[in-house]
């Protein structure tokens, strides 16, 4: 008794599916309607990002208080500490952010790298997201659009086709990798206002703990994004099945 299995294809076609992913990635939001269509991607970067701050808080001990998106994509995490922060950990958390869709990205092109990963992979994101709502997400636009996402992705995982479940990997994947490019003003910046609220970006943060100028930080934090996305392509393409 043999099984059917469908492989990724042949790596001219895998390059082809990741070429429409990039465009649609980079093009959707300069097409009509656009932006709506792009607009709950938008809000999962953003989740990536804010869970990328959170998650290493988590692992340096400190709580994870809450999540919060906003209408307009941006967001904040809060975590809380019984004592004082040292300025490495502060630093560290504020890296998180920015590397976390890159990481999230890497991550989600390995497992389009072969169909054993495809569904497995989209419902453990699905239920991550599930999760992360009930725990963390403590705004409106979160709690509107993350489970429709969540949702989404689970029904793909379930019924979806297979080339829809390696589709939807690759541009996921490619979405988390480009949005440095999103936040490329953000990276470059001292200090923002989000919400209303003036604080410190992400990397004037991590300035303010290493004490290097935060163009550095965004020159570094690119550099590590681009090798992850990098290595996670290149394993995908020369893999097969």
């Amino acid at each position: 008794m043999s099984a059917f299995r469908v492989s990724p294809g042949s790596q001219e076609e895998q390059v082809g599916r990741l070429i429409i992913a990039a465009v649609l990635v980079t093009a959707l939001p300069s097409l009509p309607l656009g932006n709506y269509l792009i607009y709950p991607f938008t809000i999962l970067t953003t989740w990536f990002h804010e869970m990328g701050h959170g998650l290493t808080a988590l692992a340096l001990g400190l709580d994870f208080d809450q999540l919060v998106i906003l209408s307009d994509g941006s967001g904040y995490a809060e975590s809380v500490s019984q004592g004082e922060v040292s300025r490495v950990s502060s630093a560290l958390i504020a890296a998180g952010g920015p590397i976390g869709p890159s990481l999230a990205g890497a991550l989600l092109i390995l497992a389009s790298s072969r169909h054993d990963f495809w569904k497995p992979a989209l419902f453990a994101l699905a239920g991550f997201i599930a999760l992360s709502v009930l725990i963390w997400v403590r705004s409106a636009t979160g709690l509107i659009v993350l489970p429709l996402v969540a949702a989404t992705l689970g029904w793909t995982a379930w019924r979806g086709a297979n080339w829809l479940r390696l589709f939807v990997l690759q541009f996921l994947g490619l979405l988390g990798a480009m949005s440095m490019f999103r936040d490329w003003d953000y990276l470059f910046s001292e200090s923002a206002v989000i919400g209303g609220r003036p604080m410190l970006s992400d990397t004037g943060a991590i300035e303010a703990g290493l004490f290097l100028p935060h163009w550095v930080w965004a020159i570094v934090i690119i550099a590590l994004s681009a090798a992850m996305i990098g290595a996670s392509l290149k394993y995908a393409l020369n893999r097969q099945g």
